[in-house]
């Protein structure tokens, strides 16, 4: 937390470690953390890049590390046809209006052409 009296936020050493680890850990929001903590999200994402470049500039200097290839292999992914119910219908559906009245149409798609020309009819 911010020490009292400051204007600008300065925090501890302490309490700027807590919450980069919370951020390294698998499957955190570095946001949701900030959040959680008071913080500016950039803020903290900047904390993060901090400690992990000192981090890695340590263990260069100390160990020299093999690169490490996280390639994720190839897996295929299977999709399923969507059910027929959510296919295009086989019809025309029309709903008219005329004041209080509505009259729904449902006309055969292979006769789109008589059912223009009804509906030319009906509009004229």
């Amino acid at each position: 937390m911010p020490q009292a009296g400051r204007r600008r936020g300065r925090y501890s050493d302490k309490f700027k470690r807590q919450v980069v680890t919370t951020c390294l850990e698998p499957g955190v929001s570095t946001a949701a953390i900030a959040l959680a903590n008071g913080l500016n999200a950039n803020l903290l994402r900047r904390w993060v890049v901090e400690t992990t470049q000192r981090s890695g500039a340590l263990r260069s200097k100390t160990t020299a590390l093999a690169p490490v290839h996280n390639h994720p292999t190839f897996i295929p992914v299977k999709f399923d046809p969507p059910p027929a119910a959510t296919t295009a219908p086989a019809d025309i559906r029309l709903e008219l209006q005329h004041g209080a009245t509505t009259v729904h149409i449902h006309w055969p798609l292979q006769a789109s052409s008589q059912c223009a020309q009804w509906l030319r009819e009906v509009l004229a």
